[in-house]
């Protein structure tokens, strides 16, 4: 196919050292453009960040090409063609050309490097990163009709979508995920593909498909996203306990659509994030992916009462177990699968606080149980509410926001954030009499539950509570 070539409009937003870059090489002998992402964001109007280039020169000579201007380079992905470097605080990529041939059944692709820019930008995943810009032209090379697709918001393969998922199963999630970041829509033949290739994704690495995921889920539309998943079977792959939640009804047991439900609460849990300076700046993937999953303990713990209700009782807890067993299949590192988890686990924790009531103590556990977690369990709880009767709605928020006072005055009168017993450990061993070991931790426990139900009652005071509990337990002489 022969290149097509136009004019790009504008790429006054494009690091000077991109042009730098192409004079080097031009002079050199060798062509090298700008490739993929960064060329698709320049024609949306968006700062191109991550510069990647390709070029017809072997990594070889791409070192001697640059060995003497960058700043600092390194080869670790040299195998691949790919030799990085950093200049003027930009980091870069050049890879040479390739025609990668990938074994069906391996994860790993097998590299040739080619000569040819076109052949290169065909094995690319969708057309609209099959772009390049010529350096130091600015001469925008378009042979799979990728500008057309962008401004028709569709996402389309190079060749065919059968032989493009087959090269590299994990486009099927990037699909997903550009549906979520651009807004694209796939054709129905990439859609088919999906549909019928599903299975392939088995065998990525679970590291590769919890990168594609997390993006989908931090992007601007993470509900279609979704949604292209679970209609293609990817989820079954990847988040099976979503498509899960597509629970049966009948005309016996109404109850709420859980699916929807769950994609509307991470649509607004996405709309409750604040700015880079406020608790929960966006995107934040914990909130996000917390929503997701709240109610995946459904399924599970669905019970049809004689009344003729459905019932899902301690489906947080149930869920909070399933969702850490997924996220470790993921490869999620612990910290991220803690903050999840709990807030899946302490999603419900609020509900009945209106009609019953909460004790000081009642509220400064909830904080403590919620932790670090605590502004997104509020969004959170406020983003789980979905009822069309605004009545209702309206008074859950009204008792929310009445808990968040409550929250805030108990705050600024005793640092609820860091509630501690008004002893430590030193301070238990010295009136009990004690070495450290497990006499010192139960003391402990019982201090903290008794700052929790009644505040601050000074160091006296907690002295001899703790020696009347020490009696009663029999861990000193009365």
């Amino acid at each position: 196919m022969a290149l097509i070539m136009t004019q790009l409009p504008d790429t006054s937003s494009l690091h000077p050292v991109s042009r730098e870059l192409g004079r080097l090489f031009d002079r050199a002998g060798h062509e090298l453009s700008l490739v993929g992402g960064p060329v698709r964001d320049l024609l949306l109007g968006r700062d191109a960040l991550d510069l990647d280039f390709t070029t017809d020169a072997s990594p070889d000579q791409t070192l001697a090409i640059i060995r003497d201007w960058a700043d600092a380079h390194w080869e670790i992905g040299r195998e691949f063609g790919t030799i990085g470097m950093r200049k003027a605080g930009m980091q870069l990529e050049v890879t040479t050309y390739r025609a990668e041939d990938y074994d069906p059944d391996s994860r790993k692709p097998t590299v040739a490097f080619g000569d040819d820019l076109t052949e290169d930008l065909r094995r690319r995943d969708f057309t609209v990163n099959a772009m390049a810009l010529r350096l130091p032209d600015m001469e925008l090379v378009d042979p799979f009709g990728g500008v057309k697709d962008l401004a028709a918001g569709v996402l389309r393969t190079p060749g065919t979508p059968e032989d493009s998922f087959t090269d590299d199963p994990l486009r099927m999630m990037r699909a997903a995920r550009f549906t979520s970041q651009l807004g694209l829509d796939v054709v129905e033949p990439v859609r088919e593909a999906m549909t019928a290739m599903a299975p392939r994704l088995e065998i990525v690495s679970a590291e590769r498909v919890r990168e594609e995921l997390v993006k989908l889920i931090c992007g601007a539309q993470p509900r279609r996203g979704v949604e292209l998943m679970v209609e293609t079977g990817l989820a079954e792959i990847v988040l099976p306990e979503v498509p899960a939640l597509q629970l049966e009804t009948d005309a016996a047991h109404h109850h709420k659509d859980v699916y929807q439900h769950s994609l509307t609460v991470m649509e607004q849990a996405a709309e409750k994030e604040t700015g880079p300076d406020g608790p929960v700046p966006a995107p934040d993937f914990a909130l996000r992916f917390a929503a997701l999953m709240h109610d995946v303990g459904k399924p599970a713990t669905r019970r049809f009462e004689p009344s003729g209700a459905v019932s899902f009782r301690h489906h947080e807890v149930v869920g909070a177990k399933i969702t850490r067993r997924r996220m470790k299949a993921l490869r999620f590192d612990n910290e991220t699968i803690k903050r999840v988890t709990r807030l899946v686990e302490l999603h419900m924790r609020f509900y009945g606080y209106g009609e019953a009531g909460w004790t000081d103590s009642a509220v400064r556990r909830y904080v403590r149980d919620a932790g670090d977690e605590l502004e997104r369990l509020h969004r959170l709880t406020r983003s789980d509410v979905t009822t069309r009767n605004r009545r209702k709605a309206a008074r859950l928020a009204a008792h929310y926001d009445e808990l968040e006072r409550r929250i805030d005055q108990l705050a600024e009168q005793e640092q609820l954030e860091a509630v501690r017993p008004e002893l430590d450990g030193q301070q238990i061993m010295a009136v009990l009499g004690v070495p450290p070991g497990p006499v010192v931790g139960r003391a402990y426990k019982f201090l903290l539950e008794m700052r929790l139900d009644e505040g601050a009652v000074g160091e006296d005071v907690a002295r001899e509570r703790l020696l009347t509990w020490a009696r009663e337990k029999g861990v000193v002489a009365s």
